[in-house]
């Protein structure tokens, strides 16, 4: 029966673990024990050098989500692949459905929807109007509206 399981990952290589997992199973021949290999990210809205730009974030950092018929041979190719530092808990613990759409739709932006902007200010802290009639005034934030 095919599951969603979670596998633990080092931080900053879930995309070279992913990689290295569709690898595995294509070579050892265990293509059919396995559906999807997933990296959970999300797409923000973030301000660098004055500019937003949209960015795309890990929404699991240090995780792999991976549907497969678990068995002995399908641990093995997952528990083995490099970057892979092994399940979450002690004995692999299939996710339900629910956790796995709620995972997977964080990070949909697809039919219309936005992307999330990331908070760079903090409450209390001192900022700078730089356009627009309030120009050149200083201000703090009292007040942080995502939207």
């Amino acid at each position: 029966m095919f599951r969603w399981y979670v596998v633990n990952t080092y931080s900053g290589h879930e995309n070279k673990v992913k990689a290295n997992l569709e690898h595995r199973i294509e070579s050892m021949g265990q293509r059919q024990r396995f559906r999807r290999v997933v990296v959970p990210t999300e797409q923000v809205i973030e301000t660098k050098d004055g500019q937003k730009v949209q960015a795309e974030k890990r929404v699991l950092p240090g995780y792999v989500l991976v549907n497969m018929d678990l068995n002995d041979e399908a641990w093995t190719v997952v528990k083995n692949t490099p970057g892979v530092t092994g399940f979450v808990g002690s004995k692999p613990q299939p996710l339900s459905q629910a956790e796995v759409d709620r995972i997977l739709k964080t990070g949909q932006t697809a039919g219309g929807e936005r992307a999330r902007t990331t908070i760079e200010y903090s409450l209390g802290e001192s900022v700078k109007v730089t356009s627009g009639p309030l120009s050149d005034f200083d201000g703090e934030i009292v007040d942080v509206n995502p939207d």
